[in-house]
Formats: C-alpha cells, structure tokens, sequence
C-alpha cells in the first residue's frame, strides 16, 4: 500500500446519460464516443503515477470493464451533491490512512501523469492543491487532512467554485496547479483534432 491515493468520479458511459451539454450540439452518440475516450484517456494517464489508485461510481459499481480491478479500488459515490460525495471519498482515503489524497477529473484531454505528480510533490508543502478549470471550477483537488469547508455550500457545476473554494481555503497554504479546459461543451473540444475524429467516427 501507498501513502498517496489517487481518486477519480466516472459515470458509467450510457447512451443520452453523458455529457448532455456536449450532447446538444454534437448528438447523444457522439458525445458517449467522446466522454469513452476520455475515459480512457483519464485511466491511462492515472496509472503511469505511482500511488494508490481508486474509481467513484455515480450509479453502480462495474466489474470488468474499463477499470482494472487489480488496479483500481472500485466505489459507490455517497451523498447528495457532488460535494458531500467528494468529502465522503476523502474521508474513506483518510480512513484507511492514506496520507496524501488528490481526487482528479474524468474529462481532461490535456491531463498528464506530470500533473498529479506535481500535485503531490506540492502538498510536501502546503496544505491544500488545486487545480483550476477554464470554466471557473477546478479539476484537481488535493489535501494531506480533511478540510470539510471546501466541500459545502458550493453552487456546483457553475463558474464560482473554484473562487468559492479558495476563500474557504484563507488560513491554508494552497498551491496552484496549472489551468486546463475540462470538456463540457462543443467549444471546449472544436480545436482538438483527435477528439473531433471521435465525433466524425474517423477514430
């Protein structure tokens, strides 16, 4: 076992359940082709950082699929709110001693393992990392103990969690990773080819 866990959230990849805003302009069918492949995308980049790893479900735990189970921890994601599950994970890393703990998202095209390494390497010596999202969230949260504030009062999904969840952060040394485009909608992915290859099926 590691003293540093890695934690992602994934829906499970079903027709009209996934990227329902990317979906509106590029089709149900497309957009699960996307979401996959940054599924895929997430999984390998995880797996070349050396620590723990583990994977929320937001409907039903999986076996046998995209996620090795001799790789990856495989849980239920608990709670209300996006927020409440995201505490709920931290707290069952830190319950079973995890020192580190950076949970990631599931949709980055320019996710690289230097990220989560960096990430790690910076909680050496600050409380709390982040890394922050072009559409105001974040993509990377990452902390050493449990800071429950972040996690509530949040309007999740908009453009005010990121500053939201730093003034929560005021009496914490937080460090700041690099910013990078989650993909949400057409305009987040319209000048990256592969993914455009995804959309016309030419993969």
């Amino acid at each position: 076992m590691h003293n540093n866990l890695i934690i992602t959230f994934t829906r499970n990849p079903e027709l009209g359940k996934c990227k329902t805003r990317l979906a509106k302009t590029i089709g149900d069918e497309a957009a699960l082709r996307v979401y996959k492949y940054l599924l895929k995308h997430t999984e390998q980049v995880i797996k070349q950082v050396d620590a723990d790893k583990a994977v929320y479900y937001s409907v039903k735990i999986r076996e046998n699929d995209l996620w090795d189970a001799s790789v990856f921890q495989k849980h239920q994601q608990i709670g209300a709110d996006l927020g409440i599950r995201m505490q709920n994970a931290f707290k069952n890393g830190f319950d079973n001693n995890y020192q580190k703990i950076v949970i990631v998202g599931s949709d980055l095209f320019h996710l690289h393992p230097q990220h989560i390494e960096d990430a790690f390497k910076a909680l050496d010596n600050n409380d709390v990392v982040i890394g922050p999202a072009e559409d105001g969230g974040y993509y990377l949260l990452g902390m050493k103990t449990m800071h429950d504030s972040v996690f509530k009062n949040k309007n999740w999904g908009t453009e005010t969690v990121f500053t939201d969840t730093i003034s929560n952060l005021t009496d914490q040394k937080t460090h700041l990773l690099e910013t990078l485009n989650d993909i949400d909608l057409y305009e987040d992915l319209e000048h990256i080819q592969p993914l455009q290859n995804i959309i016309k099926n030419n993969d």
